[in-house]
C-alpha cells in the first residue's frame, strides 16, 4: 500500500483517545465527581428551561436569554461527558475520524455560541440599568429571537471552516488522542504536515469572537457601573448592582478557565504537566454547566418562588 493510499484511507481507522494521560488508575475516581456534576447539569438546565417556559412572570429578556444559556450548557456538557465517562468506566476510547470531527464541531460551535449568549445577556442588564425606561421596547421577543438566531450563525460560520481544515490535511498513522474528547488542535496534531494554517485560524478565531466578546461585556459593564455610581440613593445602587451579579459570577466561571487553557497552551510550555491540562478541560465541560442554575437559582427571587410553589404544589398533593 502506497503513502498516498495510507493518507486517503487513515481516516476510516479509530482513534484512541486515552482519557487523561499519567492519571489512568484514577480515571474510576475522576469519574465519580465528573458523572455527578454532569447529572446535576440536566436536571439543574432542564428544571430552569422548565420554569421559565412555564411561568408567564418569567417571560422576560433577561430569562429568555438565560434559557438560550441552559440550553448550551445542556449541549455542551451531552457532546463530551458520555464518551469521557466511556472511557473512565470501560476504556472506551475507540472513535472514528468522522465522529471525532462532528465532536470537534459542536464542542466550538457551543463554545462561540455560549460566548455570544453572554454577550447578549450583558446588552439586557445595560439596557436595562442605563434605559430603563426603553427597556421592554429595546428588546422585545422579535430582537431577543434575532439575537439568539444571530448568535448561532456567527457560531456556525466561525466553526465549520475547522471541519475542512482537519480534512485537509494529510495522516500518516498516528492515531492517540492523549485528551478525553476531540478538539481542533488534538485532532490536527496527528496530521503529519505543517498545521500553521490551524494555529493561525485558532488564534484568529479566539481574537475576533470570544475576545471580541470579552472586550464588549467589560465595556458594557464599565458603562453600568458609571451610571450606578451616579445614582444617589445608596439601596437603589445595591439593587442595581444585584441584578448583574449572577451573570458575573457565570462569566467569570466561562472565561477564566477558558483563558486559562488557552494561555496555557500557547504560552506555557512544558511547565504545566499534560494531566492538568485535559483534568481541567474535562472539569470546563461540566463545572460551568452545573453551577449556572445553581448561581441563578440562588441569587435570582422569582426563580426560588416558582421553584417553591412547585414543590409545595407537589407536597400538598401527596
Amino acid at each position: 500500500m502506497t503513502m498516498s493510499s495510507n493518507q486517503t484511507n487513515i481516516r476510516d481507522i479509530w482513534y484512541t483517545m486515552t482519557g487523561i494521560p499519567g492519571l489512568e488508575e484514577a480515571h474510576i475516581w475522576i469519574s465519580i465527581p465528573i458523572c455527578f456534576m454532569y447529572l446535576v447539569a440536566i436536571v439543574g438546565n432542564t428544571l430552569l428551561l422548565f420554569l421559565i417556559f412555564t411561568e408567564r412572570s418569567l417571560h422576560e429578556p433577561m430569562y429568555l436569554f438565560l434559557s438560550m444559556l441552559a440550553l448550551a450548557d445542556i449541549f455542551l456538557s451531552t457532546v463530551t461527558t458520555p464518551k469521557m465517562l466511556a472511557i473512565f468506566w470501560f476504556q472506551a476510547g475507540g472513535i472514528s475520524f468522522g465522529n471525532c470531527v462532528s465532536q470537534m464541531f459542536f464542542l466550538h460551535f457551543i463554545f462561540v455560541a455560549e460566548s455570544a449568549i453572554l454577550l447578549a445577556m450583558a446588552f439586557d442588564r445595560f439596557v436595562a440599568i442605563c434605559h430603563p425606561l426603553r427597556y421592554s421596547t429595546i428588546l422585545t421577543p422579535s430582537v431577543i429571537g434575532k439575537m439568539g438566531a444571530a448568535a448561532i450563525t456567527r457560531s456556525f460560520f466561525i466553526c465549520f471552516p475547522l471541519v475542512f481544515l482537519v480534512y485537509r490535511l494529510h495522516y500518516c498513522g498516528k492515531n492517540i488522542i492523549r485528551h478525553s474528547y476531540c478538539e481542533h488542535m488534538g485532532i490536527a496534531r496527528l496530521a503529519c504536515d505543517s498545521i500553521k494554517v490551524n494555529i493561525y485560524y485558532g488564534v484568529i478565531v479566539a481574537l475576533f469572537s470570544t475576545c471580541l466578546d470579552v472586550v464588549l461585556i467589560i465595556i458594557s459593564y464599565a458603562i453600568i457601573l458609571c451610571t450606578v455610581f451616579r445614582i444617589p440613593s445608596r439601596d437603589a445602587r445595591l439593587k442595581a448592582l444585584g441584578t448583574c451579579g449572577s451573570h458575573v459570577c457565570v462569566i467569570l466561571l466561562f472565561y477564566t478557565p477558558a483563558f486559562f487553557s488557552f494561555f496555557a497552551h500557547r504560552f506555557g510550555g512544558h511547565s504545566i504537566p499534560l494531566h492538568v491540562h485535559i483534568l481541567l478541560a474535562n472539569l470546563y465541560v461540566v463545572v460551568p454547566p452545573t453551577l449556572n442554575p445553581i448561581i441563578y437559582g440562588v441569587k435570582t427571587k422569582q426563580i426560588q418562588d416558582r421553584v417553591i410553589q412547585i414543590f409545595y404544589l407537589n407536597k400538598t398533593l401527596c
